[in-house]
């Protein structure tokens, strides 16, 4: 490939960077204020009697509750996704079990690793794909046909999908990342950190619990760092 093509491809991409970075900064603020013009109309107009009290202590207990997962998720996310696929996925939801997915089955299909150039584009495509299918299917099954399921279903059925869909979702998404990113000794790795957490550490001090998913990903991290296969390194960057 000449000088000339990767330059012009090297640009082409900082363009496309560039560009997303501002829209989807944009995009991103547009969605905050429009999520909060509903509680924020409730709060000074809907005559509620709410206080700034209140709000703080609300706002404390979901930050002591989910606080971790903001710095979580974006950490465990981005090496994956690239940074315009974020955006998307920040925006849509539903990472884990449905865009995160797509995107590792769209990199492994190509051949793809994730965190390069080729990676990102495959995951923003694979992103779009699965929204459309997604809002496809809302608006088919659920818009158009979803009281008439929901009618015909017995109950039984619905309880146990209820109960077990979250497990079944999330046992996919895991073997799907195993199968795609080829990482024997990460996976071994956060297996066993994550084994040791919540069968050991937690029982002997449940005050870790909702510090446990943050805590195994960040041993994770380092643990896979320090028994990295440092040939495989070596002749990567030498690749």
């Amino acid at each position: 490939m000449s000088t000339q093509t990767l330059t012009s491809a090297d640009a082409s991409m900082a363009r496309f960077e560039k560009q997303t970075t501002r829209y989807g900064s944009v995009t991103m603020t547009a969605g905050l204020i429009f999520s909060l013009l509903g509680p924020t109309y409730l709060v000074f107009f809907g005559g509620l009697d709410i206080t700034p009290a209140m709000i703080g202590v609300a706002f404390a207990a979901v930050a002591a509750t989910f606080g971790i997962f903001w710095i979580v998720e974006p950490l465990t996310y981005f090496p994956i996704l690239g940074s315009a696929a974020m955006y998307q996925a920040f925006m849509i939801g539903n990472i884990s079990n449905k865009l995160l997915p797509a995107a590792i089955v769209a990199q492994s299909s190509i051949n793809a690793k994730p965190g390069t150039r080729r990676g990102d584009l495959a995951s923003v495509m694979a992103i779009c794909g699965a929204a459309t299918v997604h809002l496809t299917s809302l608006l088919i099954f659920v818009g158009v046909l979803g009281s008439w399921l929901v009618s015909i279903i017995p109950n039984d059925v619905i309880e146990v999908a209820r109960i077990y869909i979250l497990p079944s979702l999330m046992g996919a998404v895991l073997v799907q990342a195993i199968v795609a990113m080829k990482q024997l000794r990460p996976t071994i790795v956060a297996i066993v950190l994550s084994l040791l957490m919540y069968l050991v550490v937690i029982p002997l001090f449940p005050a870790l619990t909702l510090f446990g998913t943050a805590l195994v990903v960040l041993f994770s991290i380092v643990v896979s760092w320090i028994v990295r296969d440092r040939q495989a390194v070596h002749n990567t960057v030498e690749d």
